[in-house]
C-alpha cells in the first residue's frame, strides 16, 4: 500500500477550492452579467459598481469555497453587499431615482430566459425586488432569502407575490413568446 504524504493531500484537497485566481477569472469573464445582476438589486450605477467590486474583494480573501460553487458564491457575495448597501424591509416602500433606471441599462433589455423587461423589475419596490430576484431569477430558497434578508418566509412569499402581480400588470410587458414569434417573422 501506497503511503500520501501530508503535502500531496493538501494538494488534491486545493484542487477542490476555488483559488483567488478562479474568482478573478469569473467576474472578469462574467463582468457584463454580474454587474447587470448588481443593478438589477440596486437599480443604481454607483451602487451596482460598489457591491459588485466588494463582492470581487470579498471572493478574493474570503472562505474557502469549493470550485463548482464558486460562481454561486461570487453572486452571493453581490447580494449580500447591496442587502448591506440597501437594507431592504418589508413593506418599505421606495420609488425608483428618475435618472437611476435609464443609465445602467438599456431601457427595454431583456436577458435569456426570462419573461419581462429589465425596467420594470426595477420600478419594484426595494423588498420585492430582492426577493423577485433572488428566489425567481436565482432561484434561492424562501429560506435562504428570509435568512439573507432578515425576516420571515411568510413576508418573502408575500414580496414575491407583489413583485409578480406588479410585473404582470406592467403596462410595458409583452409574452416573451410573443417578442420571438415578432422577431422571427421580420
Amino acid at each position: 500500500m501506497t503511503k500520501v504524504s501530508p503535502i500531496q493531500v493538501h494538494e488534491r484537497e486545493g484542487d477542490l477550492y476555488a483559488s483567488q485566481e478562479d474568482f478573478q477569472t469569473i467576474f472578469s469573464e462574467g463582468l457584463k452579467e454580474l454587474y447587470q445582476f448588481s443593478f438589477l438589486l440596486t437599480r443604481d450605477p454607483a451602487k451596482a459598481e460598489r457591491c459588485l467590486v466588494s463582492g470581487l474583494e470579498d471572493c478574493v480573501k474570503g472562505n474557502l469555497v469549493f470550485r463548482e460553487w464558486a460562481h454561486s458564491w461570487a453572486k452571493r457575495t453581490i447580494v449580500q453587499n447591496a442587502i448591506r448597501e440597501l437594507m431592504p424591509r418589508p413593506g418599505q416602500s421606495t420609488a425608483p431615482l428618475s435618472g437611476a433606471i435609464s443609465s445602467g441599462t438599456d431601457q427595454h433589455s431583456r436577458w435569456p430566459g426570462r419573461h419581462f423587461e429589465m425596467e420594470a423589475v426595477l420600478r419594484l419596490a426595494n423588498f420585492d425586488r430582492f426577493v423577485l430576484v433572488m428566489s425567481v431569477l436565482e432561484h434561492y430558497s424562501d429560506y435562504d432569502c428570509a435568512l439573507l434578508l432578515g425576516c420571515s418566509i411568510i413576508e418573502i412569499r408575500e414580496g414575491r407575490t407583489r413583485a409578480l402581480k406588479e410585473l404582470a400588470n406592467s403596462p410595458h410587458i409583452e409574452p416573451y413568446e410573443n417578442q420571438l414569434l415578432e422577431q422571427d417573422q421580420k
